[in-house]
């Protein structure tokens, strides 16, 4: 219960409107995924965000470009802070593309392995 109130109070942060400079439009996703995997961001949320035992599922994301440069510089929970100085907002930008061109995973409804389970 408390890693889900962690997570849903990390969330919450990083929709709240702090003033900052606006992040770059867009971003290359290709450039994205090769910073994802330099900057290690795969360690934890693995190669394709989708989340392993030490971080959250974060592909493809549910904040915006701005809110996701937010939780990276001010994370709740186990997540390190990753400075302007490790890692720029146009970086998180390219990063963020990335992450949204990571199709959605099917719903389980869609999966008919998974279906059969009932």
């Amino acid at each position: 219960m408390i890693p889900f109130l962690v997570a849903a109070a990390a969330f919450l942060l990083a929709s709240v409107a702090f003033p900052q400079a606006p992040a770059p439009a867009s971003g290359d996703a290709a450039k994205g995924k090769s910073l994802f995997l330099k900057d290690g961001c795969y360690e934890c949320h693995g190669y394709v965000g989708q989340g392993t035992k030490d971080g959250a599922r974060i592909g493809p994301p549910v904040l915006n470009a701005q809110g996701l440069i937010r939780y990276v510089r001010r994370p709740a929970g186990a997540m390190p802070a990753f400075t302007e100085k490790v890692v720029t907002d146009a970086e998180l930008t390219d990063i963020y593309a990335y992450l949204k061109s990571i199709p959605a995973p099917k719903a389980v409804k869609d999966i008919p392995l998974l279906d059969q389970l009932k």
